[in-house]
């Protein structure tokens, strides 16, 4: 089919001269005019199934706009016809220049600053300005509408901020005039979760923690005690969260909850396509009718009715984190999220988020819940020179007279920085500061760790 495609235009090439050679933008207008007018569903339904491997609508589409260039014997400048027929398509059903970016390889951010700014960040850490740029404000608000569609939302000026998703892994955070000046057009993010799954072996090559680091973390997990994957963005929580759950035994029941699109991918299958695990994927909706929403909450409470043996809150944003600790303080291991500068300071915004739903309660109160409900905290940082790094693993230990005690489980310490041909340089090790509480260690043989693997993680008394 393709092939006729080929044919058909490599004749227009040969065969039929244009009446004129024109612009690029003024055939867009005119095509996209007279295919919006006959075709406007098929349109639609080629915007709805980008990059879901079904190119029959992609080819329908291309084959009438051959057609409308060659009755109408328009060409351009500096193009084949093929290659004018695929960048009219480009523009009209997919997401102009931005398309190879947003379904490329280690690709992690798009951020359009402006019409004639925009800028990728790789899965490097490395952020590029691109050459390429939309022709004008109101072209980049074109292309963005349409990638709104995708997830029903409309931009416009009664909804200038928009909040929408491409796909279950294709975040995106949008804003237009007036939040906006008129000459930007239009700002955005647009947050890709790499579907490229790391293994433990990618973490240590790239430096982000050592092999004993990712050991206990995966055990802390598979023996049930809640843990809290802090940082800031595009520090690599979501990443690292998504492997230590890959971790966990196949026979065991995961319900993920996120919020708005999914970035976690857990299921699997063997050879013949059979899951071969136990995992519900929830995300929350949002409604003008507040009694049509669902909450990260809501989520949370229908959660407890599927007995799961873990929850994943994929991120702790507000009150949701007082119900998070609920459950893990009820028995159920709870792994989540959240936005923190520090381990510390995790427990103190975690008591923050807690306090929007039950605002009355003392400060201490809340915090002795969920340093209860969340025993470890894992803090994970982007350093300057765009290097991924867990910068410290943290415990806090209930002593038995109930006061809390905070022990740095490891930590990375950087020994130097410096500038190196306009390079930040920065030189750092991880380093063990000390073992899991005696308490923590009860717990885990409690919940089946075998003695010989809690061992591992201890010091002899000789390295003490």
């Amino acid at each position: 089919m393709n092939g006729v495609l080929v044919s058909q235009t490599s004749t227009q090439d040969l065969f039929c001269k244009p009446d004129k050679r024109r612009e690029f933008s003024d055939v867009l207008n005119e095509v996209q005019a007279y295919i919006s007018s006959k075709y406007s569903a098929l349109v639609i339904d080629g915007i709805n199934n980008i990059n879901k491997g079904n190119n029959e609508v992609k080819m329908q589409v291309k084959r009438y706009i051959g057609k409308y260039l060659l009755d109408c014997r328009i060409s351009v400048d500096g193009m084949t016809q093929q290659e004018l027929i695929d960048k009219l398509y480009t523009e009209m059903a997919e997401f102009s220049f931005l398309t190879k970016y947003i379904f490329g390889t280690d690709i992690e951010e798009i951020n359009i600053n402006s019409w004639d700014d925009v800028e990728v960040q790789y899965s490097s850490g490395e952020t590029v300005k691109l050459d390429e740029k939309f022709t004008s404000p109101d072209h980049a608000v074109n292309v963005v509408r349409r990638m709104l569609h995708v997830s029903g939302m409309v931009l416009d000026n009664t909804s200038p901020a928009i909040l929408g998703h491409l796909s279950k892994n294709i975040r995106i955070a949008v804003l237009k005039t007036p939040l906006v000046d008129d000459d930007v057009g239009v700002a955005a993010s647009i947050r890709i979760v790499n579907s490229r799954k790391l293994k433990k072996e990618d973490f240590i090559r790239s430096g982000t923690a050592t092999d004993e680091m990712m050991d206990l973390m995966s055990a802390l997990v598979r023996y049930g005690v809640s843990t809290t994957v802090a940082g800031a963005t595009s520090s690599g929580k979501t990443t690292l969260t998504g492997w230590l759950l890959t971790t966990i035994p196949q026979d065991k029941r995961i319900f993920t909850i996120e919020n708005g699109s999914r970035e976690l991918d857990l299921v699997e299958r063997d050879g013949s396509g059979r899951i071969i695990n136990k995992v519900i994927h929830t995300i929350t909706r949002e409604s003008e009718d507040e009694r049509k929403s669902i909450s990260q909450d809501d989520l949370l409470d229908m959660a407890l009715r599927f007995h799961p043996d873990y929850i994943v809150v994929g991120e702790m944003r507000s009150s949701e984190a007082d119900s998070a600790q609920e459950a893990a303080r009820t028995g159920h291991t709870v792994i989540t999220t959240i936005h923190s500068n520090s381990c510390e300071s995790t427990w103190r915004r975690m008591v923050t988020l807690c306090k929007r739903k039950y605002p009355n309660v003392d400060d201490k109160v809340i915090l002795d819940l969920v340093t209860e409900a969340f025993p470890i905290v894992v803090y994970a940082k982007q350093l300057e020179n765009k290097q991924r790094r867990i910068m410290e693993i943290m415990e806090c230990e209930i002593l038995p007279d109930g006061r809390r005690e905070y022990h740095s489980l490891y930590r990375y310490n950087i020994h130097e920085n410096h500038m190196e041909n306009g390079k930040f340089v920065i030189n750092g090790k991880h380093e063990k500061c000390s073992d899991i509480s005696e308490s923590l260690q009860r717990r885990l043989l409690e919940n089946g760790m075998p003695q010989e693997e809690l061992n591992k993680f201890l010091r002899k008394e000789s390295d003490k």
